[in-house]
């Protein structure tokens, strides 16, 4: 894994995380996306396990769906992206579409 690959899979995931651990995923999956989705498919199941809402009645509430909906679109986010170690994945070409402009001309007659 290179500096760049490294460098997005932090990006995606977080600075926090673990760099061994990233490392012994790419070796193992070949691919930055992989590796990335694979760790947030393991947040996300995390999550799931346990209750999403927690109440003690009159003391506080603990809500993880914000979190949930959080890690869906990260996820989503990931599976769009083109990661650094994938074909163009260092060079970014956008292609749009041009359009055209029509200039009104003044006339200016000279009497």
């Amino acid at each position: 894994m290179d500096a760049a690959v490294l460098a997005w899979l932090l990006a995606q995931l977080g600075p926090a995380t673990d760099q061994t651990d990233l490392l012994a995923r790419y070796a193992r999956l070949g691919t930055a996306r992989a590796v990335a989705l694979e760790v947030l498919y393991e947040r996300r199941a995390k999550l799931l396990a346990e209750p999403l809402q927690l109440t003690v009645n009159g003391v506080a509430t603990l809500d993880q769906s914000a979190n949930l909906t959080g890690l869906e679109r990260q996820i989503t986010s990931v599976e769009n992206a083109t990661a650094p170690d994938e074909p163009n994945g260092g060079d970014t070409l956008v292609i749009a579409p041009l359009e055209s402009v029509h200039r009104r001309r003044h006339h200016h007659w000279r009497r």
